[in-house]
């Protein structure tokens, strides 16, 4: 394989995703994460109030005021010899797509873990999609200094639950009160805990006579018991297995307190994968495109609106895959529109910088009024297509109306755009004015009426609809689809993209036409 000068960049490239149950620290850790190296001053602390509670990563109202990630944000940071692009995810269930969406960019995971709570319902879900896509899974048991499950209990659980072999690299002396540090299980060293210290002590060597002032005779050979049934319990760790999505290796901190941080960021950079190829189509043809291909390739896994409200922006976080990217390229969609990308965007979450060049793995935003949407390619060619991203349908259906009636049109596109970055979802009734909005849930109502009232200066009403199940339908040919579609007009919508959708009271409902109509399918996914 043709070898060019730029393959050197992708391969200093680390681009992974960091994902949690809520409430299980992973805001923390991103910040701490910047902090450690070396792209924050101060990290952002999320319990303190006021201005001090403003963290990177969570740039939108909604989050500062309720201190959760509701939306992925990317930021990139050199550290080391290398380029970091981290992508933080939501971790309340209402946004799974998006986190899905955001891991198809992703080059490996992070999966941060209470330690008093092991793997919690959402945790198995996203450790699901990671799966699914045998991502290489790092984990981080977080709080460390709070009272916490014997080590055992959680690795057991993460063997048991997520069919993954398990490895410590490091092993804690203690929890909560009794925390002392963690030992280092490939290096043999000790890294000291203590309580209040700003900047995490170095590690020390096991003999260290000074190692007794921060680790006791009887927490010593507490620990020495334990890393000698770790030693035994547990396989060597394999770069290769990890690698493949089959071993995870475990490390242990307090991202709170900073520590065990910069010990994971090392692990990112040596252990985790830099960029590797991507299959997709080039005339319809099925093709391997290498990180260190000559074109220019990437693909938007996510659209945001509005990250600077004065200016009405709307960027599409362009995932490249291949070749060297300069600004003032032109690159083409797989439907020949022509794109000339003069101000190419790095994020640092809502800061930003004009981006001069960038390699695969690297994230751009791509400022565009409506011409890029998830899952699009670019290409230099116009000719490459990655595959899709897919669409799910909603668990909550809602009829949406404006407070003031002469503020429906302005209503209907807001909601278009929320539905063009994945958000929500929008349905229209093929008969009648209603807008139904579809949601994984609640928290996802809120947070869509929340942006339309700071970004379009506009009150919605979010009421009960008739329905409660959408499905996307797929016909063998044309006829049928108008057939069906003919006798049931009262509950056919179009989406976003013009795709039929069949509204449903009921799962009988569907299971009923399924029966009635067999050259009918009705999906609850959507490749866009």
């Amino acid at each position: 394989m043709t070898e060019y000068p730029f393959t050197a960049e992708a391969k200093r490239r680390r681009t992974f995703a960091i994902i949690s149950h809520p409430d299980a620290g992973k805001t923390t850790l991103t910040e701490n994460l910047l902090f450690a190296g070396g792209a924050l001053r101060l990290a952002g602390q999320v319990r303190a109030r006021g201005q001090n509670r403003r963290t990177s990563s969570d740039w939108m109202k909604i989050e500062r005021e309720r201190g959760i990630s509701v939306s992925s944000s990317v930021m990139t940071f050199a550290y080391r010899d290398c380029m970091i692009n981290l992508l933080d995810t939501p971790g309340h269930e209402d946004f799974s797509e998006d986190t899905y969406r955001t891991l198809t960019a992703a080059d490996s995971a992070v999966v941060v873990l209470d330690a008093a709570k092991g793997i919690e319902p959402q945790t198995l879900k996203l450790f699901e999609v990671c799966r699914l896509r045998d991502i290489p899974i790092l984990t981080f048991v977080n709080k460390m200094d709070r009272e916490a499950l014997d080590p055992l209990e959680i690795l057991d659980e993460v063997a048991d639950k997520l069919a993954l072999d398990v490895v410590p690299m490091q092993w804690p002396a203690g929890s909560g009160s009794r925390f002392c540090g963690v030992q280092d299980l490939i290096k043999g060293q000790f890294l000291p805990f203590i309580k209040g210290q700003e900047e995490p002590l170095a590690a020390m060597a096991l003999d260290d006579p000074k190692l007794e002032q921060y680790l006791p005779a009887n927490e010593r050979a507490e620990l020495a018991d334990a890393v000698e049934l770790a030693d035994g319990g547990y396989r060597e760790f394999s770069l290769q297995s990890y690698l493949e999505g089959h071993m995870t290796p475990v490390y242990f901190g307090s991202a709170l307190r900073k520590f065990g941080v910069r010990e994971l960021l090392d692990a990112l950079v040596d252990l985790a994968p830099a960029p590797s190829s991507i299959t997709g189509l080039r005339n319809g043809e099925p093709v391997v495109q290498q990180p260190g291909a000559a074109e220019v390739s990437g693909f938007v896994f996510k659209v945001q609106a509005n990250m600077d409200p004065n200016h009405r922006d709307r960027i599409a976080f362009t995932r490249i895959s291949s070749g060297e990217f300069k600004r003032g390229m032109k690159l083409k969609t797989i439907v020949g529109k022509t794109m000339t990308i003069t101000q190419p965007i790095m994020f640092f979450a809502q800061d930003r910088e004009i981006a001069d060049t960038a390699y695969a793995g690297d994230v751009i935003g791509v400022p565009n009024h409506g011409v890029l949407r998830v899952g699009d390619t670019l290409s230099e060619s116009g000719k490459m297509q990655f595959p899709g991203l897919p669409n799910f349908a909603p668990e909550m259906l809602r009829r949406a109306r404006p407070k003031d009636p002469m503020k429906a049109k302005h209503l209907r596109k807001a909601l278009e755009s929320l539905a063009e970055e994945g958000v929500t979802q929008l349905f229209q009734p093929m008969i009648g004015a209603d807008m139904i909005l579809g949601a994984v849930g609640q928290l996802q109502i809120e947070v869509t009426a929340e942006r339309i009232a700071t970004e379009y200066k506009l009150d919605v009403l979010f009421e009960p609809c008739p329905y409660s199940i959408a499905r996307w339908v797929v016909a063998k040919d044309d006829a049928a689809l108008e057939n069906f579609a003919e006798r049931h007009k009262m509950q056919m919508a179009k989406d976003v993209d013009d795709a039929p959708v069949f509204l449903a009271k009921s799962a009988w409902e569907i299971n009923y036409a399924q029966e009635k109509f067999p050259d009918i399918s009705f999906t609850a996914t959507k490749e866009r």
